[in-house]
């Protein structure tokens, strides 16, 4: 049978190489760390990482790796079962009492990934009786998610609040709304106003829900996320992340809410009630990344240094960033294609970077997304703008 579609598969992956949007893995032999070793695929060998999520640079951290093995004599490997049948450990529920306490919220639930967090939200809160208000913008999760419920979906610009308002009374004889952001939109390092954001909740009768995934452990004076940012901890009614970025970068994820939402998801969210539950070695290892986070400010200190140091470089040479303070910074090149060769141009100068196009973001705005990360030194950072410079020579640019 797999005969009859066999070649129509094979020509959409020709055109997807032909328009120079192919995305080909490249393999690393190293752990996650500020320089990996690329075993295949462009030039072997040891390079600087550019390119991963692991702000903090914790994710090869001795203590956090120490935390890791205890775990796995403690705990075991594998839980084998979901939560509500024989999947949950006291290492669950002390990462989820300490998540509550750390973001400022009421209760917390794991899921195996910030993805299923998003994907088990809408549908269990609301239904056709009910509007959920999304930024454009927002993660494919929170897309996928919201396709998944009943509701009626409405869509504003990008930190439009102007067109939110528009959105919130357009949807006034709704029984519930739910207005959902990213905290920070991950193609841009961009920061939703969420202060603005909860004004007009609170004018409309709306309630809020924000993934934090590229902020919480590094945004905020206490590395809390926008909601710490903006002032506004008590008025977010539902936090998603992920532990798979700044908090160790291995995987999981939680929603962070309000103590009834969090009882009723427990009832009704199917990606928890279904899915295996967190390995016991993450949650463990997790508790250890928040001792970290919270015993000092030098990791977030170190990670603000090196990102403006970055893109103040980086301007001086010409290259257009988009503004902010993130370490989320996008170098931005226009030409699918122009940003699939610069990135293996960089990697043959010994820094890894990802070129990002369509679909990832919209046709014509194809970019280099650099992360900065606070494993990262000086030097390390100096380095990577000359790559830049010296790549976009070669490239005839």
């Amino acid at each position: 049978m797999f005969d009859n579609v066999r070649a129509d598969i094979a020509t959409t992956l020709d055109e997807i190489r032909e328009a120079g949007l192919f995305k080909p893995e490249r393999v690393i032999g190293t752990p996650q760390s500020a320089a990996v070793t690329v075993t295949g695929g462009g030039r072997p060998g040891e390079v600087l990482n550019f390119c991963a999520n692991n702000y903090l640079g914790l994710a090869d951290h001795p203590e956090v790796l120490a935390a890791a093995k205890d775990a796995l004599d403690r705990w075991g490997y594998g839980m084998a079962s979901v939560r509500f049948i024989c999947g949950t450990q006291d290492v669950h529920k002390a990462l989820e009492d300490r998540l509550s306490a750390f973001l400022g919220q009421e209760d917390t639930i794991l899921y195996s990934s910030c993805f299923d967090a998003n994907g088990g939200v809408f549908e269990t809160l609301l239904d056709d009786r009910d509007a959920v208000i999304s930024d454009a913008l927002n993660h494919a999760s929170i897309i996928d998610g919201i396709r998944l419920s009943k509701a009626r979906r409405h869509r504003y610009a990008n930190r439009d609040l102007a067109d939110l308002e528009q959105q919130l009374k357009e949807t006034q004889d709704a029984r519930r709304r739910l207005i959902v952001t990213d905290g920070v939109f991950s193609m841009d390092g961009y920061v939703a106003p969420l202060r603005e954001i909860c004004d007009l909740a609170d004018r409309y009768g709306a309630m809020v829900m924000v993934d934090d995934s590229h902020a919480v452990g590094f945004v905020g004076p206490g590395g809390r996320g926008t909601p710490e940012l903006h002032g506004v901890m008590d008025r977010v009614d539902i936090i998603t992340g992920t532990l798979g970025k700044a908090l160790g970068g291995a995987s999981g994820g939680y929603v962070a809410a309000r103590r009834e939402i969090v009882a009723l998801l427990r009832q009704r969210s199917r990606p928890y009630l279904f899915s295996n539950s967190l390995a016991p070695v993450i949650a463990a290892a997790s508790l250890k990344v928040l001792d970290l986070v919270e015993q000092s400010n030098e990791l977030r200190e170190r990670l603000a240094a090196n990102t403006a140091l970055f893109r103040s470089r980086m301007t001086e040479a010409g290259f257009e960033i988009l503004p902010g303070d993130h370490p989320i910074a996008p170098v931005m090149i226009g030409d699918a294609a122009k940003a699939g060769r610069l990135a293996e141009l960089l990697l043959e100068r010994g820094v890894y970077v990802i070129g990002f196009s369509f679909p990832v973001v919209p046709h014509g705005q194809a970019r280099i997304r650099v992360q900065l990360s606070a494993a990262h030194s000086t030097e390390d950072v100096e380095r990577v703008v000359a790559a830049f410079v010296d790549a976009r020579a070669a490239l005839g640019e």
